[in-house]
């Protein structure tokens, strides 16, 4: 039951487990950079985006839409379809980051947490509609 329940929905199985992964690679960077290397939340937000979405790309790749692209040209443009995607919700988390912690004065980390599930639900449907959508089509 739960082998065939894992074909079924592996795609978004992987994801949601890579996609934990990634939020944790954004929070503890963004930890590192905000509370250890004392950045502002906006310096610090950037480049827990950078290291968090270089992650994603990586593994999105590889396991959870197994991209058969290998030419540099497919690499390249499947490369810069991510990133733009990303783009957008990057700016979607900094709106996010300033709204609640500059100017709501709430919680960085709490809110950082929150940012990252409406963050992570975007990127999959960006992702599978748009990046990695020759992986859905077929033959």
């Amino acid at each position: 039951m739960f082998k065939s329940l894992y074909h079924k929905y592996k795609e978004i199985i992987l994801f949601a487990f890579f996609g934990g992964l990634t939020t944790l690679v954004n929070v503890v960077a963004y930890f590192i950079s905000s509370r250890l290397c004392r950045l502002n939340v906006i310096a610090g937000t950037m480049i827990a985006w950078a290291l968090a979405v270089l992650f994603a790309y990586i593994t999105n790749r590889k396991y959870v839409f197994q991209s058969k692209n290998t030419t540099v040209k497919s690499v390249t443009m499947e490369f810069g379809a991510f990133i733009s995607s990303r783009l957008l919700t990057g700016l979607l988390d900094l709106a996010i980051m300033y709204v609640f912690v500059k100017l709501l004065d709430q919680n960085d980390v709490v809110i950082k947490i929150i940012s990252n599930i409406i963050i992570i639900i975007s990127n999959y449907l960006l992702s599978r509609l748009l990046v990695f959508k020759q992986h859905h089509t077929k033959d």
